[in-house]
């Protein structure tokens, strides 16, 4: 199967849910659920910051307009390649976020696109030490702590 990248959240989302009835390892498992709803609610904050700024609904379409596709889904069952390809996906929304907060002067969606960058950014470092951990047969202490870890950040916003 031929894989399209789309960096939606969208995409990411079903893709995490996709790699987490794949994976192996519960604890890593836990965290590509705990991420995918997390990017189900930045594409609610997005959606809803595009309406207030008269911005179209919300449409499953890519940039080009076409309808979504399951082929925007790695289909991957091996467990450090699904973590690579979402970490690659993770770094690729916090540049295209960044791109946005380039084009913006409103500090409001600054503040925003600031924010989901910093997240993204959260999400690929977690990844990278599942992957890390997963390659070096980690501990049941160490996975978990993944998940300690993930939380925390989530008390830490502001």
């Amino acid at each position: 199967m031929v894989t399209f990248v789309d960096d939606s959240e969208l995409s990411s989302s079903i893709q995490y849910l996709n790699h987490r009835s794949n994976m192996t390892n519960r604890y890593v498992r836990d965290l590509l659920g705990l991420i995918a709803a997390e990017e189900l609610g930045h594409m609610e904050l997005i959606s809803v910051a595009i309406i207030k700024l008269g911005g179209p609904p919300l449409n499953c379409v890519n940039s080009q307009g076409a309808p979504w596709v399951l082929n925007y889904i790695d289909q991957s069952v091996d467990c450090i390649n699904m973590l690579q390809v979402d970490v690659q996906a993770e770094a690729r929304a916090a540049l295209l976020y960044q791109q946005h907060l380039e084009s913006t002067s409103d500090q409001n969606m600054k503040r925003m696109i600031n924010f989901l960058i910093t997240r993204e950014g959260v999400h690929k470092r977690l990844l990278q030490k599942a992957q890390v951990l997963l390659k070096d047969n980690g501990s049941s202490e160490e996975f978990n702590e993944l998940i300690y870890e993930y939380k925390m950040s989530l008390q830490v916003l502001e």
